[in-house]
């Protein structure tokens, strides 16, 4: 089959090469090409590592660790919109809903990202970059799953353009694109992206004959619920009805990809044993945000466990796949301690001291992103020294 379809590709390709009649979308065709099949091309300068593994395929192995934290997401949409309405529905049905409501942020997530991609490319007559699959992917596990796809676009757009674009594309940007996108959402839109509610869709009920869905009884367009974060204290988790296994599971209200630390543990499992993300950013970031925890419980500013801030919100997601984002995050190996400590700090500082807004990873890792630089000059100088007084 592989063959039949390298044949197929070789027979076209010249029709998009130099002197062939669709040459100007010889940027489109190549990452086509490319996504199908390994290239057969290396560094020819400089110090390089020759591998098998190229960007694209290592962005898919980031694909698959999601998986877990979509798939659990996608049943989380569905179990909270039946719990919420008391439609007593059954598995598939649950499913079908939780995909009926996030398809169509993927569509436009991919279409605006890609899009832009794929004319900044042509435009410059350079390769697509491939960054953007793996955070057109991430945005809309990280969104409200009821933001208007007009407001998503333009989020998309700005990341893509001031966030990636502007600073020579995929490897050069100083800040993640996923998380652009929400700040953009939280700044334009706060009272949709405070992190204390989580909405809960209505639209009609769904009733089954057979294998066809056909809507029925139209209910409520929705209401809005509190996150656990917004009753982060154990009295008002425990009026909720919500426990540390139901945090540590995932069936509670947040977040598509954000409830389920299981489902994450997952990817970081794969991140880990493959080599993709760096443990050492996860890890710190967890003593970090235990460290403040307890100083913030014994100091009287919650009740909750330190370790329950690890089980909350956004957390887990942030800590596994953004944080660790190779591009962002500092290069130095101290330097990835002292970066992911300071995230992890840094975003339960935000969670008990600041009440206008109770999820702080967003903005942590923001932070973290603008001072990894700042923090590998440090590091490599302070090395430098060292070696340089030892000489």
């Amino acid at each position: 089959m592989s063959n039949k379809l390298r044949s197929i590709v070789d027979k076209i390709k010249p029709t998009f090469c130099e002197g062939g009649k669709l040459a100007f979308l010889h940027s489109t065709f190549d990452a086509f090409e490319t996504f199908l099949f390994v290239p057969n091309t290396v560094a020819k300068r400089g110090s390089h590592v020759r591998d098998c593994v190229d960007l694209k395929r290592l962005l898919i192995i980031v694909i698959m660790a999601l998986v877990p934290a979509f798939c659990f997401g996608v049943w989380n949409i569905g179990y909270q919109h039946s719990a919420a309405f008391g439609l007593d529905y059954g598995f598939w049905q649950i499913i079908g809903y939780g995909l009926l409501r996030i398809i169509p942020l993927y569509l436009v997530s991919y279409l605006v990202g890609l899009g832009i991609e794929f004319a900044s490319a042509q435009i410059k007559g350079h390769e697509v970059s491939e960054g953007y699959l793996v955070s057109g992917f991430i945005i809309p596990l990280i969104v409200p799953v009821d933001l208007p796809l007009w407001q998503l676009a333009i989020a998309v757009a700005f990341a893509v353009i001031f966030g990636k674009e502007i600073f020579g594309g995929t490897g050069m940007n100083i800040w993640n694109p996923a998380l652009l996108t929400r700040a953009f959402l939280f700044f334009s839109y706060p009272s949709q992206m405070s992190g204390d509610v989580y909405w809960t869709g209505g639209l009609h009920r769904f009733i089954t004959e057979g294998t066809c869905w056909f809507p029925g009884t139209a209910v409520a367009d929705g209401f809005s619920g509190a996150t656990p974060l917004a009753s982060a204290s154990l009295e008002g988790l425990a009026a909720r009805g919500i426990s540390a296994m139901d945090l540590f599971i995932g069936n509670v209200g947040g977040a598509v990809g954000e409830t389920s630390v299981v489902a994450i543990l997952i990817g970081a499992v794969i991140l880990i044993y493959t080599g993709i993300a760096s443990w050492k950013i996860m890890l710190s970031s967890v003593a970090g945000a235990l460290l403040v925890g307890w100083l913030g419980q014994i100091g009287g500013a919650t009740d909750l466990p330190c370790w329950y801030q690890l089980i909350m919100g956004g957390f887990a997601f942030g800590t596994v796949f953004m944080a660790t984002d190779p591009v962002t995050a500092a290069q130095t190996e101290c330097g990835k301690w002292i970066y992911g400590f300071l995230i992890g700090a840094l975003c339960v500082t935000v969670r008990l001291f600041n009440p206008g807004y109770p999820e702080g990873m967003m903005l942590a890792i923001l932070f973290g992103n603008t001072m990894a630089p700042l923090i590998d000059h440090l590091v490599v100088n302070a090395t430098l020294k060292h070696y340089s007084k030892n000489a």
